[in-house]
């Protein structure tokens, strides 16, 4: 039987800060220009802060047609609603999956927490040009729906999509096929997991410190791995905290302006042309 290969770090982040909607200051860990390394996934914003003024302006009406975002939330609450009529709060441990498919207008304001505080994550995933426009759909995923498993190693993983130690997580039927794991490991102790070959595997840290294939790594580190069959973390003195997250990858063109991302530019032009004349919403 062959032994299983390993992931080696291939490119590290650390992501940068931008300012996004009417005003809230975030970190951009990856984005436009790194499509094809991240492929299915096109964006990761880590938007956490302590300062209202730095979130509360928030996302007002805005489009999207031809992706998924993941919103995965730590503390505090964020308010949302759309073009279909759905209203909501999504709070602390919730996590909404929303695919715009063939086109939505919603809007996300967050609100914090009694303390101030906002923190959470935002993930773009792609479509597939056969799937571009379907129709719209929202999977608001509330905390107590969530999985969690504890490994013999003391590892405990939130499973938001994909399945460890035969626990699934809630997300599931997505067409890229994802995991996305929320993974806390102890001071000192090894966490190995075994990955799908050929798929995009990324990890971002969002607390503690450790190494990877003998990088360092601490908070707000983003480390994309190459190919292989698992991959390997060892937390330092003090536990360590990350986002796993792997999926297919399209192997598709990519066309992207702001909220829309189709496979040409004619499709990019012709969704901003709907959006001018009012003829962007395809499902009621």
């Amino acid at each position: 039987m062959n032994r299983p290969i390993r992931r080696n770090v291939e490119k590290v982040y650390r992501g940068e800060p931008v300012i996004e909607g009417a005003g809230v200051h975030l970190r951009r860990v990856f984005g436009f220009h790194d499509t094809s390394r991240f492929d299915p996934f096109l964006l990761l914003d880590d938007f956490r802060s302590d300062v209202p003024e730095e979130f509360l302006s928030g996302f007002p009406w805005h489009p999207h047609r031809g992706i998924e975002t993941i919103t995965y939330v730590l503390r505090g609450d964020v308010e949302h609603g759309d073009s279909l009529g759905n209203r909501g709060v999504i709070s602390s441990g919730d996590v909404q999956w929303m695919t715009a498919g063939s086109g939505i207008i919603h809007q996300e304001m967050p609100k914090g927490d009694d303390r101030g505080s906002m923190y959470g994550f935002q993930l773009w995933a792609n479509l597939p040009a056969d799937q571009k426009m379907m129709d719209p759909r929202y999977r608001d995923i509330p905390s107590a729906a969530i999985p969690e498993v504890e490994l013999e190693s003391g590892a405990k993983i939130k499973i938001i999509a994909g399945t460890v130690s035969g626990v699934s997580g809630p997300a599931d039927d997505i067409v890229i096929d994802p995991q996305y794991l929320d993974c806390l490991v102890p001071a000192g102790t090894q966490f190995i997991h075994s990955t799908k070959r050929g798929y995009t595997t990324f990890l971002y840290v969002i607390d503690g410190e450790g190494s990877v294939d003998g990088t360092a790594v601490a908070n707000q580190t983003l480390l994309l791995f190459g190919d292989g069959d698992e991959m390997e973390v060892t937390a330092g003195d003090i536990q360590l905290r990350f986002l796993l997250i792997s999926g297919r990858p399209l192997k598709e063109s990519i066309a992207w302006r702001g909220p829309i991302v189709m496979n040409t530019h004619d499709e990019l032009e012709l969704a901003f042309k709907e959006l001018q004349n009012e003829t962007f919403i395809k499902h009621t």
